[in-house]
């Protein structure tokens, strides 16, 4: 009976003191700090994971909305006015750069529309504002990109130096015992433990969104062809 007390005791002990957060201050300092950046990062990393789907489905609503205006064969200089002079989402400045463009070049005396160059000028401005409108997109995603392949060896790094400093005690104190060995084990394992979890959703986050992102500027690119084949219609016309 006696026995049996004592081993549950010991039980009860082994488990409060492999708890997690017994895991962490029981670790060296150096293994503290891996921790303390991997969290960090975790966190950073699931911040932009929300702003980033937030913003993506933001920015489709938007686009939504204006292509329905757009199509909805009303003036496009009233479209302009309302949307394109002062855009606040990717697809109306894409609009308001290649109208604006556009407005700016028909109004030069003697211009020739259709052979002048401002088709070219008008694809430049649409194809630089996409670009500008993506990298706005996609930035602090380069941030998710590199934590989703570091974090694991960062994480190793930290089980690396708490096995040597497991040793050290375990050669130190002269035993091999199991109660010896686990918690200094464990405590390195940790690390790597923190490492996997900060970077596997950093991994499988960027891949889902950067697929997102492509989508999105496909959908820029194919307005801004349907709307430069708009304006070289109106071109002829005036022509």
């Amino acid at each position: 009976m006696d026995q049996a007390v004592n081993a549950a005791n010991l039980g009860a002990a082994a488990a409060g003191g492999l708890s997690l957060w017994s895991l962490f201050l029981q670790a060296a300092i150096v293994v503290k700090l891996v921790m303390i950046g991997l969290v960090v990062s975790s966190v950073i990393v699931w911040a932009i994971i929300f702003d980033k789907i937030v913003t993506i489905r933001r920015v489709n609503r938007q686009a939504s909305d204006f292509e329905e205006r757009f199509w909805a064969g009303g003036s496009l200089e009233d479209l302009y006015e309302s949307d394109g002079a002062k855009p606040i989402h990717p697809m109306a400045a894409v609009f308001g750069a290649a109208m604006g463009e556009w407005r700016r070049s028909s109004r030069i005396a003697g211009i020739d529309l259709v052979h002048g160059g401002v088709q070219d000028r008008v694809n430049r401005a649409m194809s630089i504002t996409i670009t500008r409108e993506m990298d706005r997109l996609n930035r602090w995603l380069i941030f998710v990109a590199t934590i989703g392949p570091v974090a694991p060896f960062i994480g190793l790094f930290g089980t690396v130096w708490g096995i040597m400093h497991a040793f050290g005690s375990i050669a130190a104190m002269h035993n091999t015992n199991l109660s010896v060995v686990a918690p200094g084990i464990s405590e390195a394992l940790f690390a790597t433990a923190i490492g996997l979890v900060t970077a596997i959703p950093a991994v499988i986050a960027y891949n889902v969104i950067g697929n997102s992102l492509g989508v999105f500027e496909d959908r820029l690119d194919a307005f801004g062809t349907e709307f430069a084949a708009i304006l070289s219609r109106q071109s002829e016309e005036r022509g």
